[in-house]
């Protein structure tokens, strides 16, 4: 994927456990990479970890900033970005009878509402450069549902809905919306798993094993390539065979 050098791109979301293997596998091929996140202890460690990439704290829940961030993103990087990674986003996990509005408004405003200006202010650069590529970062329970995650799973349908609008919207203008669909990966978050909860879990997985950040981040940078040219408005599901089990499950 030699075509990815020196190209600019953001990542949000860029501090966890997989924004930091999508990060590192850019820097890896040369691309002019902006990390954002919201700590700034952790864009620091980027930084020294891979010498040749920038970074810009900002928090997506700020939505009436975001149009700024695109603008101070793409002066960062020279004045214009190929590829924009919306990989940022949170949980607020509760059972629906128990989960507040805030609780409710808050994942959405964040995962979904953000999600979106992201790309409207990245395609109006976009349009200008006369192409680019967008990569959003949903969920299996997008597809899936799950327990106590309806603000969540509901937050990450609304992207793969939202992206396949867009991409029909933008597809004539050379730019490619798709969407890639995460399992379970082994992150922070799943390391909390209780252990009882993690076995049953691996039952649903027919690989057996949870993802690891590497595997998204393939998948990231395939979708940023020119390799994916002819592809808008799709979901990569990377989820070791998941979402296939569930369909076959329900569907038979």
């Amino acid at each position: 994927m030699n075509d990815l050098k020196n190209k600019k791109i953001i990542v949000t979301g860029a501090t966890g456990g997989i924004g930091n293997s999508i990060i590192k596998k850019f820097s890896d091929l040369g691309v002019n990479v902006l990390a954002s996140g919201t700590k700034t202890e952790k864009l620091d460690e980027l930084r020294k970890k891979f010498s040749n990439i920038k970074t810009l704290k900002f928090d997506i829940s700020h939505s009436e900033k975001i149009e700024n961030f695109i603008d101070d993103a793409c002066k960062e990087l020279g004045g214009n970005i190929d590829c924009i990674v919306n990989n940022a986003g949170v949980t607020q996990d509760n059972l629906a009878i128990r989960m507040t509005l805030d609780e409710w408004k808050k994942v959405i405003d964040i995962n979904l509402t953000s999600t979106f200006l992201m790309c409207k202010f990245a395609i109006k650069k976009m349009l200008k450069n006369k192409k680019g590529k967008i990569v959003n970062i949903t969920s299996v329970v997008g597809h899936t549902g799950n327990l106590g995650q309806s603000n969540y799973s509901a937050s990450k349908a609304g992207i793969i809905s939202m992206s396949k609008s867009l991409s029909i919207e933008y597809a004539k203008k050379n730019i490619n919306i798709n969407c890639i669909s995460p399992g379970f990966i082994k992150t922070a978050m799943t390391d909390k798993i209780d252990e009882k909860y993690r076995e049953i879990l691996l039952s649903k997985i027919p690989s057996s094993r949870f993802g690891e950040p590497e595997d998204i981040a393939n998948a990231v940078l395939f979708l940023a390539s020119k390799q994916s040219n002819y592809i808008n408005g799709e979901t990569l599901h990377v989820n070791g065979g998941m979402y296939m089990a569930w369909q076959k499950m329900f569907l038979n």
